[in-house]
């Protein structure tokens, strides 16, 4: 791209310049993405829910430590629970995550097998 092109604006962006406060509110959810096992996670979830067993058997992080992960998610409003008699339940709150979360994966793979890159 020369210096005098500009990309193209992403679509389905808010028209308006992002605040302060809205910069730091993505760069607190692109800091919980930048551990392997919450992205893992969190990219299990984009295809439905699941409860911690699951999480633990597919991830092959301990349950402990899929619960602490969850927790953290579930903080930051990244995650919500839902009840099933005695276990928790977990699914992404929203699709702007899932397509963030999917969006990282692809481009890591473009990155991690050498396919070429894209528009």
């Amino acid at each position: 791209m020369s210096e005098r092109e500009q990309p193209a604006p992403a679509s389905g962006l808010h028209q308006i310049s992002p605040t302060g406060e809205q910069f730091a509110a993505a760069a607190s959810v692109f800091a919980l993405l930048a551990d392997p096992t919450r992205l893992h996670l969190l990219w299990v979830l984009a295809e439905g829910e699941a409860d911690v067993t699951a999480l633990s058997e597919t991830t092959g992080a301990a349950r402990t430590a899929v619960s602490q992960h969850l927790a953290k998610l579930r903080l930051a409003g990244l995650v919500q629970p839902r009840r099933e008699g005695r276990r928790a339940v977990y699914s992404l709150t929203d699709g702007h995550l899932r397509r963030l979360v999917l969006e990282a994966l692809s481009r890591a793979d473009h990155q991690v097998t050498g396919k070429p890159w894209h528009a």
